[in-house]
């Protein structure tokens, strides 16, 4: 049986990330980065697409099945311990992945509990997403993978008999009280010399050393410290330490829909997460995490601002080109797998506003300032000046006709009203004050003539339409209307009341097909449901807002994580796992529900 979405944990290095499930298996690991190809990539197709199983041999523990007895992180850390209780004694591997100084590495330590347990290790490596078998050799003591580009090597401390049989590499061994058996992978480009080998047990102890160092900064100490922490340490773990750059996920094509064809890749980084993230690390202490996320974001809209893209690869690449791999089925047979994003060629007008919100919120919170930011800030506006009254692909990047969403055009105001307020409270910089003021009522007045339905109080999708979304939650939080306004409250209740499924939030409401030109359903969305309890909490029903966020955090897996949807009829996460963007809805909800308002929420001119 296929494992569910929320049977995996994380491990990862701020290059890369791997997928371990309950039984033992790493599933995906792309190296040497989070956008290269997986050489596990079981997750998407079955076992000989790769995968690497350490486990009790035969192993049937006491729960009767395949799966651990149980596994949990070491405190504030990524590293993660996964025992199991055989009759024959308990036994527990423990998996991290080191931050590098030249090549990934991959460490399993199997350690004896109690008693004495056979272990059974299986390596089925496969490059290029489980389409391409290495040629195996012995070299040094190691087990030595090669095809093309690619190398990996693989040894155990103390050494362990490793045989080859169809296509894969195995090694049993017994483990006692007290023993300690570890096992390292290695990649490399497979022109140059082996790397230097890394020490197991000193990868161990650094890791922890780092990890509970960094989380100890943490500056929030409200109530779930502990899914605060966790959903810091996941948004660190997908960062790409060279560029600073946080991707969306570490996978791609988990469906949004079981057997559907929402299947899509995240491994990079989108410009709408942008504000959120840098307000989530500044409110939290992380001000170099913040800084390094903001100069990426320099980095990658740098140019021409017509040619600004909705998402960039980890260092700001901008080709993205999606294509199918027809050789793997699909998680749970959920084809096709996508490699890359057809999106990036999509207009989205939002995401000028989130890039001008966030240079706005960099700057406000003290962060170095860059000599060419403002001048960036006055070519991104020059440009929507006139673009804000087109339509677009909206935020959720629809794959239908372009439409005037009203999401979009809020943003163009936020835009406008934060280029304003920097004016305004920043006599040194120069710029047209009257000329943005001019726009940003314009905007506004548009908006509330167009995108607003006064029979049902509430504003809708797009001009014109009677769907409505979820982003319209977040107008009160952006400062587009003051939260107690009848028409955020008459929108809140109506979007609780259309898009909601047993409490959580659906990003819009009518035949998908007709949105977005795909076939199928989708499940809810998670951070649109922290963006529910968020307004909820804005328009006074803060009692409401709670158990709602309690309902959200009860949501995530055994380890902390939260995938991007989550199917409330079959009780399972659904989408790309672990994903930024649910993560940074739960930090951002914990901050204005319980401290750090000031600090976590925009501030806004109300109007």
């Amino acid at each position: 049986m296929h494992p569910s979405i929320e049977d995996y944990a994380l491990i990862g290095d701020h290059q890369t990330a791997a997928l371990v499930g309950r039984d033992g298996s790493i599933d995906w690991l792309c190296l040497p980065r989070f956008d290269s190809a997986a050489c596990f990539a079981k997750l998407l197709g079955d076992e000989e697409n790769g995968h690497w199983r350490i486990a009790p041999k035969g192993a049937k523990g006491a729960t009767g099945t395949d799966v651990c007895t149980r596994r949990a992180y070491r405190p504030d850390s990524l590293v993660l311990d996964t025992e199991w209780e055989t009759e024959d004694g308990t036994v527990r591997v423990t998996d991290l992945m080191p931050q590098r100084d030249r090549a990934p590495d991959v460490v399993r330590i199997v350690e004896g509990l109690k008693g004495r347990v056979t272990m059974r290790s299986t390596l089925r490596l496969r490059f290029d997403y489980g389409s391409i078998v290495p040629w195996m050799r012995r070299s040094d003591g190691h087990r030595v993978a090669v095809a093309g580009p690619d190398s990996v090597w693989l040894r155990s401390e103390p050494g362990v008999r490793t045989w080859g049989k169809d296509f894969g590499t195995y090694a049993e061994f017994e483990i006692a009280e007290g023993e300690q058996v570890a096992f390292v992978l290695t990649w490399h480009p497979s022109h140059e010399p082996r790397p230097p080998r890394v020490d197991p047990w000193e990868a161990l102890a650094a890791s922890l050393d780092d990890w509970q160092a960094w989380a100890a900064r943490c500056r929030y100490d409200g109530p779930h410290r502990d899914a605060v922490v966790r959903s810091l340490i996941t948004l660190k773990a997908l960062t790409y330490a060279p560029s600073g750059g946080i991707v969306a996920a570490p996978t791609t094509s988990l469906p949004e829909e079981i057997g559907g064809v929402r299947n899509w890749d995240y491994r990079y980084c989108w410009l709408r997460d942008s504000t959120l993230t840098l307000g989530a690390l500044l409110a939290c202490g992380y001000q170099e995490e913040a800084k390094a996320w903001r100069d990426w974001l320099l980095r990658a809209v740098a140019g021409d601002p017509a040619d600004l893209q909705i998402m960039y690869g980890l260092a700001g690449e901008r080709r993205i080109p999606e294509y199918e791999l027809a050789w793997l089925s699909g998680f749970r047979s959920s084809a096709p797998v996508r490699i890359g994003n057809d999106a990036v060629r999509q207009l989205q007008l939002d995401v000028y506003g989130e890039v001008i919100d966030s240079l706005t919120l960099a700057h406000e919170a003290g962060l170095p300032a860059e000599p060419h930011v403002w001048r960036l800030h006055l070519t991104l506006m020059d440009f929507l000046w006139s673009a804000w009254r087109g339509p677009d692909e909206g935020l959720w990047e629809v794959r239908g006709p372009r439409r005037h969403f009203v999401h979009s055009k809020v943003m163009a105001w936020v835009a406008a009203d934060r280029t304003v307020r920097a004016l305004e409270e920043n006599p040194g910089l120069r710029g047209d004050v009257d000329r943005w003021r001019a726009m940003r009522d314009e905007v506004h007045r548009e908006v509330c003539e167009r995108g607003y339905d006064p029979e049902r109080n509430t504003f809708t999708q797009s001009y014109g339409s009677r769907e409505l979304d979820a982003a319209l939650l977040l107008i009160p939080r952006l400062g587009f209307l003051p939260p107690d306004d009848p028409r955020v409250v008459g929108t809140v209740d109506a979007v609780r009341a259309e898009l909601t499924r047993d409490g959580l939030v659906r990003r819009y409401d009518s035949d998908p097909k007709a949105i977005d030109g795909l076939p199928g359903s989708e499940g809810s969305f998670l951070v649109c449901s922290f963006w529910l309890a968020d307004a909820l909490h804005l328009t006074g029903r803060t009692e409401e807002a709670l158990d709602l966020f309690e309902h959200l955090v009860a949501l995530r897996n055994d380890v902390g994580l939260l995938a991007e949807e989550y199917d409330a009829v079959a009780g399972h996460q659904l989408g790309n796992f672990p994903q930024a963007f649910s993560h940074i809805g739960l930090v951002g909800t914990a901050l204005a529900l319980f401290g750090g308002e000031a600090e976590g929420r925009r501030k806004g001119g109300g109007r």
